[in-house]
């Protein structure tokens, strides 16, 4: 579940990165975004109407199916990239960290998901930016 949200977040932001889309369709871009991580990450993959309930029915599933074909195409199928969740995984199981470190890293880097600031860093130097601060602020900082 959690690698679902940071690949919906990076689509979106890649996304966005690419394509000018109107205040009003920016709800549609993420659940579409969505629905393109459920079908890399996830064993069931969200259904389409499920998706369109979640937003009210502000949009037709051929609106969701046009904006998933646009993504798409303008992310040229590059789909998958390491996120910082894959990043962040890897520097714990390095660091040997205990559970508090666990859940002090991932707060930190739930908070860099809302951070338009941070998006001009790499996710590998979030990651290890968030371990490092958590170690630090508990008192387990190896040297």
């Amino acid at each position: 579940m959690e690698k679902t949200l940071y690949l919906t977040m990076n689509l979106i932001d890649r996304f966005l990165t690419v394509q000018s889309v109107i205040r009003k369709k920016l709800q549609l871009v993420g659940i579409t975004a969505l629905l393109l991580a459920c079908k890399y990450e996830e064993v069931f993959v969200s259904v389409v109407e499920d998706l369109i309930l979640i937003s009210e029915k502000a949009y037709a599933r051929k609106e969701v199916l046009e904006m998933e074909k646009l993504m798409v195409n303008a992310l040229h199928l590059n789909m998958i990239v390491p996120t910082t969740y894959v990043f962040i995984r890897r520097f714990l199981k390095a660091s040997q960290s205990d559970k508090k470190v666990e859940l002090v890293s991932f707060f930190l880097i739930q908070l860099c998901l809302v951070e338009y600031e941070l998006l001009r860093f790499p996710p590998s130097m979030l990651a290890a930016a968030a371990v490092f601060t958590a170690q630090c602020t508990l008192g387990v900082s190896r040297e």
